[in-house]
């Protein structure tokens, strides 16, 4: 599991620094980074804006797992969120998504948070510079679903953006 992930994270890495090299003209904002704690556990993501600039409305989509006890989670984080900012560097994050957890010793008639998906608000801080570059985020991550409600999780991130 874990050669395979770090495999799948090396590409997706190769192949975003290709797409960006290869394009011309203004681009939307987009960004690839490792992410700890909530919405994906341990996940690499992938966050776009939807316009061509660098703030406004995008998405983001992840695919992160954790493996305790011969037990596999997979995460695979998907949303929407909106950033904005004042000075093209300190950008304020805000948005909702949905987890999708696969648990390999998941056995019909469990119950438990993580039995197939949660939800998930986020609210945080971004450093992106606006030309590219090392890029960071951290953001309170509120959990919920069926039965639960976790208010004070958190996530923090590391990458690129482009």
């Amino acid at each position: 599991m874990r050669k395979t992930l770090f495999v799948i994270t090396a590409l997706f890495f190769i192949s975003l620094h290709s797409i960006a090299q290869s394009s011309k003209g203004p681009q939307a904002a987009k960004a690839v980074y490792l992410e700890g704690g909530f919405p994906g556990m341990l996940s690499v993501n992938y966050d776009m804006r939807f316009e061509k600039k660098q703030d406004g409305l995008g998405f983001r989509v992840g695919v992160g797992g954790w493996s305790l006890n011969k037990s596999t989670l997979l995460f695979v984080p998907v949303g929407i969120n909106y950033i904005t900012s004042k000075n093209s560097l300190d950008y304020f994050e805000a948005g909702a998504g949905v987890t999708f957890v696969s648990n390999s010793n998941y056995k019909d008639g469990e119950t438990g948070p993580f039995k197939q998906t949660f939800g998930f608000l986020s609210l945080g801080y971004r450093k992106q510079p606006a030309d590219g570059g090392f890029f960071w985020k951290a953001a309170l991550v509120p959990i919920f679903g069926k039965g639960f409600f976790i208010p004070y999780a958190a996530g923090a991130g590391l990458g690129y953006t482009f």
